[in-house]
């Protein structure tokens, strides 16, 4: 006796399921200073599209300004260490034509030689200190131009400012967060599937992702980042990741997707 078609169906379309994630951000970042201060400009404002590197926030520097200048003016000043430089170039061969006299009975004596020699090593010590000097002095000078810098809240990525937590005048404290960031142009299905449903799923795999019907927004062909190599003991499931592109942010961060297996 034959079975009904349906029934020789049922064991192939068992597996077929749908399975709903969260869409992310690529990039949703809670922002801090790295030093403390007082803010003395908030160039941004919730809604701006930033750049990666633009000033999102600026403490008070000026004094960080003058010791960066200060370095810089130490740094800068290199007249003693070629002053030396030029004295080598006279006391070498001055001291080379001693050794050379002294070779000559009656030439010159024990005492000048001694003196040209000293005179030949203390200006190789003292162009050796200026030089490790002038190293010394970079190291500070990028120093002082780092603290500055730390000054500055600079993004990270590029994206959409969503939330501005302080104004001028107030008080920033690091680990505070105080500027939020979202970088919407590439998203992320997070979802977790049955081990069994996750097997057969290779990285690189293109998967159609829709999306909540009342959003009606059109299916996207996304690509699989992550497969959990480890399956979650309690619940028996392994977390998937689908990237896909979001060409002007027409899909919103924090909704549902839903892809088929």
């Amino acid at each position: 006796m034959k079975l009904p078609l349906l029934l020789l169906l049922l064991p192939i379309t068992a597996w077929a399921a749908d399975y709903t994630g969260i869409v992310h951000a690529r990039h949703q970042l809670s922002l801090s200073v790295a030093a403390p201060g007082v803010v003395a400009a908030v160039p941004v404002q919730p809604g701006r599209r930033v750049q990666a590197g633009q000033v999102l926030l600026q403490l008070d520097d000026r004094l960080q300004v003058l010791e960066e200048q200060r370095r810089r003016i130490v740094l800068d000043d290199v007249s003693e260490l070629r002053a030396t430089e030029e004295r080598l170039k006279l006391v070498q061969p001055l001291a080379e034509d001693a050794r050379k006299l002294a070779g000559t009975k009656g030439a010159l004596s024990r005492e000048d030689l001694a003196r040209a020699e000293l005179d030949l090593l203390t200006t190789r010590a003292r162009l050796l200190q200026l030089q490790a000097q002038e190293e010394r002095e970079k190291s500070e000078h990028a120093g002082a131009a780092q603290e500055r810098a730390q000054r500055r809240l600079l993004a990270p990525v590029g994206g959409v400012v969503t939330k501005v937590a302080i104004d001028v005048g107030e008080w920033a404290r690091p680990g505070d967060a105080l500027v939020e960031l979202v970088d919407a142009s590439v998203l992320q299905l997070r979802l977790n599937v049955p081990a069994a449903a996750a097997r057969t799923l290779k990285e690189g795999a293109t998967l159609e992702i829709t999306f909540e019907p009342a959003l009606q927004l059109p299916p996207v062909q996304g690509r699989l980042i992550f497969v959990s190599p480890a399956v979650d003991a309690a619940s028996g499931l392994v977390a998937l990741r689908v990237q896909f592109d979001n060409p002007g942010g027409r899909i919103p961060p924090g909704i549902k997707g839903v892809i088929k297996l």
